[in-house]
């Protein structure tokens, strides 16, 4: 069990026991690719692996911080805050949340043993950061005795990710992971940040398929679509490209630069096919769902230009598989992992198939994982 394993990591790198356990989920993005801080829709599923953060409070305000996935420990006193590199960087997600908590009118704890333990797989676009940031929210609060809504928990950790690590995000990592629910899909309408979730067909798997290489978003590519979104909205006289139409689009492609147009109607078709996807689910009609999962690949392989060719390939494999319903990048893209909808058809043999074929070609496998909706963030003890 990942609490075991936390806590046996906690105690071999402190020598005590932690007094709390928080976890939280990775999440599928199910369909709305770079939807979020365009001020759309979106719809995820936490899924069964994530990140576990055991701690305990210190006196003499050191902040000791161990990994299984890094070597060695970091030490910090209290106050330092400042983004760390290398094989320390990943630090900087609760780092983050430290220095956010008194935007939000908490205390953040002074000192502090801190221990993550993961399941997820490293770079795969299952959104590890999310999972660590409102793990790290939770056990922060648990050693200081004080309580957050959950939507102001899933803010704290997008305030982590957008203003220390320098992630342009939007809520759909954070809102996923924290509003998660066991066989359900979690929608956000990004420009109310309202969540609900939306129950799965009965006999609906999810498949990951992860590309060799994993992928970073702290680079420029994230950011860059970042700002040619906003230049389009700012063409179309728009704060957020949501706030517009794919008609008004069109009609003003002649005003703007091809990519600035190819990265809004991305965006705005995209949209459209969040809307069609929970149409179709709320009628139990996974073959369109299916399609708009494709329609959806295909809009960021051309037109927002975030696939690879990979991400492309193993798509362009599952569509053919018998059992499968359709299949898309799921996360930021620039690498990572493809997501597919299928029924029980198709198995653990037909994923063999699928990744020995892509290894073939590309000299490492497709590593797939068939993974279930789950619970959002939580604290365990």
């Amino acid at each position: 069990m990942m609490q075991d394993r936390v806590v046996s990591l906690f105690q071999e790198s402190f020598g005590r026991v932690p007094t709390a356990v928080c976890r939280a989920p990775g999440r599928i993005e199910f369909i709305g690719n770079h939807t979020d801080y365009n001020g759309g829709e979106v719809m995820g599923a936490a899924i069964d692996r994530g990140l576990w953060v055991a701690v305990a409070p210190r006196e003499d305000g050191e902040r000791r911080f161990c990994s299984d996935l890094a070597p060695g420990r970091v030490v910090l006193q209290s106050g330092v805050l400042e983004p760390k590199e290398g094989d320390e960087s990943w630090i900087n997600y609760p780092l983050g949340v430290l220095a956010g908590m008194p935007e939000f009118g908490l205390t953040a704890p002074s000192g502090f043993d801190f221990a993550v333990a993961s399941d997820l797989p490293t770079g795969a676009g299952l959104s590890s950061s999310a999972a660590i940031e409102l793990s790290s929210g939770l056990a922060f609060l648990a050693l200081t005795e004080q309580s957050l809504p959950r939507e102001e928990l899933v803010k704290l950790g997008r305030w982590a990710e957008n203003h220390f690590v320098g992630v342009p995000c939007g809520i759909l990592d954070q809102g996923v992971s924290g509003f998660g629910a066991e066989n359900s899909l979690v929608h956000i309408d990004c420009a109310t940040t309202a969540f609900s979730t939306v129950p799965m067909p009965e006999g609906a798997h999810f498949w990951i398929f992860n590309t060799p290489g994993g992928h970073a978003l702290v680079d420029g590519a994230y950011a860059s679509r970042h700002r040619e979104c906003m230049a389009a909205a700012g063409v179309l006289g728009v704060k957020l490209l949501a706030d517009t139409t794919l008609e008004a689009l069109v009609a003003a492609k002649a005003q703007m630069e091809p990519t600035v147009f190819k990265r809004a109607h991305h965006v705005l078709s995209e949209i459209e096919r969040v809307n069609g996807v929970q149409a179709a689910l709320a009628e139990g009609d996974l073959a369109t769902v299916g399609k708009l999962l494709v329609a959806s690949h295909r809009s960021s392989q051309h037109d927002f230009e975030n696939s690879t060719v990979q991400l492309d390939d193993v798509v362009d494999r599952l569509v053919e598989c018998e059992g499968v319903w359709g299949a898309r990048l799921t996360g930021g893209g620039f690498g990572g992992a493809v997501m597919a909808l299928t029924d029980e058809r198709f198995d653990a043999a037909a994923a063999a198939e699928v990744s020995a074929a892509f290894a073939e070609k590309w000299g490492a496998p497709a590593t797939p994982l068939h993974l279930q909706a789950a619970r959002g963030a939580e604290r365990i003890c």
